[in-house]
């Protein structure tokens, strides 16, 4: 047993003691400085200059963009995590649909007859014809952790799947299903993985009957430009995307003219899964589909993300990933104007970078290692997202938790996409969103202690809205898909979403300071803990 203290020898550790509390202080305000409204500002006037054109991807202005972050990510001292460079390419195919010749031919009862633009919205990387009978598939979901499947007792190799949008129960807040939200599985990109997974050869996705919010469809028609813009620019997608099936955007009516075929209505069907949670999945006798899609145009590319490590003092393989993305819409229709994208996402990467130095000028390493990722072409599908989680770079099954910023400089005010669809504090100049809250209430409860020394307000009502698909919009969803708490950090929408007016002088400079300092204190909570907060499969019982 040791000797007890002396007084002597217990007044001079209780001095160290409180020595080394005020220099661990002192590195933390050395961080901070490097968040301040000045650099913050600096940097997103440039990122949204002219120069730069909107950043839209494949673009000149977005290389330029990521090549800026490669070189604050060398001069803030991080390692270059990919292989010895700060850059991970992201290997993309470019295309651009011939609306004229794609199209979906359905022979009803021998009865041919072929459906394009509104009725059917045909899109796919490669020139394709396919020709398969028709089959009803519910919601489309097979998800055991929630004793749920669309898929049971039905072949569907070689066919063609019809399904809902969304999911079950999505106004009931006691559903196993998030109820008042969404689970991963309203996502249709899960939606298309799991057909594929069946067998299926293509999906024909309508909306869901009795929905009470409107069609994906409707809802992209609330942001001023959003059909002008996507018609003028060409689609991309990962070159070794794990979806290799096509997908067909039916209009409600003709959904709903092929659901009939099964005796019943659609209404009906949506109706009886809502109340029994058993599927309605079935063959649609009499009905083939022949999915012809034609490209006037397809090219080969690549972006890069950027990667920056600060490695741990632990040296093992757990990390927490603080990430944002670069790109955004670029020129504006090709009419003269751009898209600065101030807010989306100019904060999200100046406060990538900002933390960066921030952690490098502490000098204070955290246990686990902080891997700082800038995601390409997030815009065109969270592209550069996707790609990192199936090629990481450090492993995933130790990544413990990720923040993801996006949108991180405003205050969320009503706006067309909003209306009607959810509520909006009077005053949200000091608010944060934490989107995915659902999955992980642990790194909730991390973020929430956080905050004890930073004060801002934060709200999850995103969790609990169906309507607007946010849940599914940004960087953080394709780790939830493998199973990693991980969170969109969000300041919300607002008039200017997506316009030529998301420039700098809209931004909330002091809200934006308090957001990234409590993602300094977050992240140093999920690094130098022993538990990493839990991932949540299944929330309610």
């Amino acid at each position: 047993m040791p000797s007890p203290l002396t007084g002597n020898h217990a007044a001079l550790l209780a001095a160290l003691t409180l020595a080394a509390i005020g220099a661990l202080a002192q590195d933390h305000e050395k961080a901070f400085a490097e968040l301040s409204e000045r650099r913050l500002r600096a940097d997103l006037t440039f990122l949204t200059s002219e120069p730069l054109n909107g950043r839209l991807s494949l673009e000149r202005g977005s290389e330029v963009a990521l090549h800026w972050i490669v070189s604050e990510f060398t001069k803030a001292g991080l390692q270059p995590a990919a292989n010895g460079s700060y850059l991970q390419p992201v290997p993309l195919i470019e295309f651009r649909s011939d609306r004229e010749k794609s199209g979906l031919t359905l022979t009803r009862n021998g009865a041919a007859k072929t459906y394009r633009g509104t009725d059917a919205s045909v899109s796919f990387p490669k020139n394709t014809n396919l020709a398969g009978p028709v089959v009803f598939a519910g919601f489309g979901i097979t998800a055991p952790e929630l004793g749920y499947d669309d898929y049971a007792g039905l072949d569907v190799k070689g066919k063609v799947v019809l399904i809902f949008d969304h999911e079950p129960q999505e106004d009931n807040p006691a559903s196993r299903f998030s109820g008042k939200g969404n689970t991963r599985y309203a996502g249709t990109y899960v939606k298309l993985k799991i057909a594929q997974q069946h067998g299926a050869i293509a999906v024909l996705l309508m909306p869901e009957p009795n929905r009470q919010h409107p069609s994906n469809e409707e809802r992209r028609a609330r942001i001023p430009g959003s059909a002008l813009r996507s018609s003028r620019l060409p689609q991309q997608t990962l070159a070794d995307s794990e979806i290799q099936i096509p997908l067909v955007n039916l209009s409600e009516a003709l959904g709903k003219e092929l659901v009939a075929a099964t005796g019943r209505t659609a209404g009906d069907i949506h109706a009886a899964i809502d109340r029994t949670l058993q599927p309605a999945s079935q063959p649609l006798p009499g009905i083939t589909a022949d999915l012809a899609i034609v490209n006037a145009e397809i090219k080969r590319a690549e972006t890069q993300n950027v990667v920056g490590l600060l490695e741990g003092t632990d040296k093992n393989q757990e990390t927490i990933l603080i990430t944002g993305h670069f790109d955004h819409d670029g020129p504006a229709f090709n009419l003269g104007a751009l898209f600065p994208g101030a807010d989306d996402n100019g904060s999200g990467t100046v406060g990538v970078v900002a933390l960066a130095h921030a952690f490098l000028k502490a000098g204070v390493k955290p246990r686990r290692s902080i891997l700082f990722a800038v995601f390409a072409a997030e815009e065109r599908g969270l592209l550069g997202s996707y790609h990192y989680a199936n090629h990481p770079l450090r492993p995933i099954a130790g990544t413990r938790a990720v923040i993801n910023f996006d949108m991180i400089g405003r205050n969320e005010t009503p706006s067309t996409q909003t209306d009607g669809l959810i509520d909006i504090a009077a005053d949200t100049s000091n608010e944060i969103n934490l989107v995915g809250a659902y999955y992980s209430p642990e790194y909730a409860r991390a973020v929430e202690r956080a905050n004890e020394r930073v004060g801002l307000r934060i709200s999850n009502k995103w969790d609990m809205e169906p309507a607007l698909n946010v849940f599914f919009r940004s960087d953080q969803y394709p780790f939830v898909l493998k199973d990693i708490p991980a969170m969109w950090w969000f300041t919300g929408f607002h008039p200017e979403y997506h316009q030529v007016t998301d420039t700098v002088d809209r931004i909330n400079f002091p809200k934006m300071v308090k957001i990234l300092k409590l993602a300094y204190w977050s992240c140093l909570d999920f690094a130098n803990t022993e538990k990493p907060p839990r991932f949540v499969a299944v929330t309610k019982q």
